[in-house]
């Protein structure tokens, strides 16, 4: 355990470790910008190859998907490891900082909760958390391969994951560069869903039984919930405090886009039902005028 807390949180990267253009990868907002456009474009453009301009031969399997292998499974079982490592290193190393700043807090009377919620102003992006925080960001890009596996294999590209895949990289390069409040917590439940998660894509990827979308899907209502209770959380302590969270300028731009995601969930749940109920009442009108002809033929 000992070896284990030391790779994960004491190593001296990992206290060291300070958010910089000059030190970190990926800390520029050119790089932001681009990484995002040509995602987006990369998307569109495998989206309308795929659909609109088939070779003549291939047109009658335009509509199969694309074979993959293992590549999924694979993906899916890194991202569920690498989510794991996130979440324990994080876990590790708030703990940590607690442990090494506690008496600074006496004299501020802030206790591990507060702290978690809203960090103190003139907080810099550096040490132990901020490292995991650098690579939760780092993994985002990973994680934009699902969009790609998602239109080799049906052929379909959603606004709405283009859209959110882009507002989660944005959201974990806010947390780094204005050392904004409430990411620890935010971190630590992202990453404890995502393992779930991708542990469950797994096990359906390498053709064991799966219960079906509802899982995935009340996973992400979780992780909506926590993040909508967190947020309140901030705001309380933001208003109650002298001198306010750190960062809360980055706290409000990712409130708003939070909820543009909320918003664009609920819309499109809502619509699946729409659909769902309308398709089941279309079957039952079927089935209704069925056994109406059959009573007529045989009574009538």
């Amino acid at each position: 355990m000992q070896k284990i807390k030391y790779w994960l949180s004491e190593h001296p990267e990992i206290v060291a470790f300070r958010w910089s253009p000059t030190q970190s990868y990926g800390s520029t907002w050119s790089f932001l910008v681009g990484a995002i456009t040509i995602y987006i474009a990369a998307a569109t453009t495998l989206h309308f190859l795929l659909n609109t301009l088939p070779l003549h031969l291939l047109r009658r399997r335009r509509l199969r998907p694309i074979p993959l292998g293992p590549i999924p499974a694979v993906h899916s079982l890194a991202m569920c490891l690498i989510s794991a490592v996130i979440f324990l290193g994080t876990l590790l190393s708030a703990a940590s900082e607690i442990r090494d700043t506690r008496w600074l807090w006496r004299r501020s009377r802030t206790n591990p909760v507060q702290w978690l919620l809203c960090f103190p102003l003139g907080t810099r992006p550096t040490g132990r958390v901020f490292f995991w925080s650098y690579v939760f960001y780092l993994s985002r890009f990973l994680h934009l391969l699902r969009t790609f596996f998602s239109v080799l294999r049906r052929r379909r590209l959603s606004r709405l994951r283009l859209f959110n895949h882009s507002i989660l990289i944005v959201t974990s390069f806010l947390w780094l560069e204005f050392s904004q409040s409430f990411q620890v917590l935010a971190i630590l439940i992202t990453t404890l869903i995502y393992s779930a998660v991708y542990a469950y894509r797994f096990w359906t990827e390498i053709g064991l039984p799966a219960v079906g979308p509802v899982f995935v899907v009340n996973c992400q209502k979780l992780l909506l919930c926590f993040n909508l209770v967190c947020h309140l959380g901030v705001l309380h302590l933001h208003l109650i405090l002298k001198g306010g969270c750190n960062g809360i300028g980055a706290w409000i731009c990712n409130s708003v886009l939070n909820g543009v995601i909320l918003l664009l969930f609920l819309k499109m749940r809502f619509r699946k039902t729409k659909l769902r109920d309308e398709l089941e009442g279309s079957v039952s009108s079927v089935h209704y005028k069925n056994d109406q002809n059959i009573v007529k033929e045989k009574y009538g």
